[in-house]
């Protein structure tokens, strides 16, 4: 009988986790065509030109930018105090979505190094790519770049990881780095690109609305928060059943 009652049950469940998928799965693949088209569409408008290498990488970055964006305002929604009260999306399809953010982003990053690491025009070169201040264009600028990527990778790695026993207890703590990361990335595309003074709002625009949602994440008091509050509070409740415990007969201490 209880089988034949939780088969209905069991059924909603997995047509939910299906649909689920397939929506993850859709806008997975509609972000993908979308960056797609613009990186293609970058790229064969300069056709031709001895410096489309730089303007295709230059298109990776930026759509590797506002991946990295979507990326860390995921995380904070993910990992504010008042999460559960969001019934949609899922908490597994933010997950999802957040993991295939991080995909992405890794992929375009990897297509804006790759390019201007081979292109002669870009002056950066393997050497500029790897090492900080190896880098003839703007090295300063190029570092940024460079130490942004490896503090990604350093929270990604530790979240791919985290299942393992010691990683477990260091990775959520290092995970906080993509914040950094962020910082140093939005640096790295205010002074390494050329086309700064035309995507200045876009770089403004987007810094704020991510410092907003930083405030927003961090000044939000924790159950933590609250249960040290109530345990400090004069007469709390807290502290009065345990002067009960102490004198369970009600009698004064001398």
């Amino acid at each position: 009988m209880t089988g034949d009652l939780d088969a209905p049950l069991t059924a909603r469940r997995a047509t939910r986790r299906a649909v689920t998928t397939l929506l993850v799965v859709v806008a997975t693949t509609v972000s993908a065509g979308l960056t797609g088209w613009f990186v293609g569409t970058a790229a064969q408008s300069v056709s031709g030109n001895r410096n489309a290498p730089w303007i295709l990488g230059r298109a990776a970055g930026l759509s590797s930018y506002v991946l990295l964006l979507l990326l860390v305002a995921t995380g904070l929604v993910l990992s504010h105090p008042a999460r559960s009260r969001l019934r949609r999306p899922s908490a597994v399809t933010r997950i999802r979505l957040h993991v295939s953010l991080a995909v992405f982003t890794l992929a375009l990053t990897v297509l804006h190094v790759v390019v201007l690491a081979t292109d002669s025009y870009a002056h950066v070169g393997w050497r500029g790519t790897f090492v900080p201040m190896g880098a003839d264009y703007r090295p300063v600028a190029v570092t940024l770049g460079v130490l942004g990527v490896y503090a990604g990778l350093l929270a990604g790695l530790t979240a791919a990881f985290s299942g393992r026993r010691l990683i477990a207890r260091l990775w959520w703590p290092v995970h906080k780095v993509a914040s950094v990361s962020l910082v140093l990335v939005w640096a790295h595309g205010v002074y390494a690109g050329i086309d700064t003074p035309a995507l200045m709002g876009l770089y403004v625009a987007t810094g704020v609305a991510v410092l907003a949602l930083a405030v927003w994440r961090y000044v939000a008091r924790t159950p933590a928060d609250r249960v040290a509050e109530l345990a400090a509070a004069p007469g709390s409740a807290t502290r009065h059943g345990m002067h009960a415990v102490a004198t369970p007969h009600g009698g004064e201490r001398s």
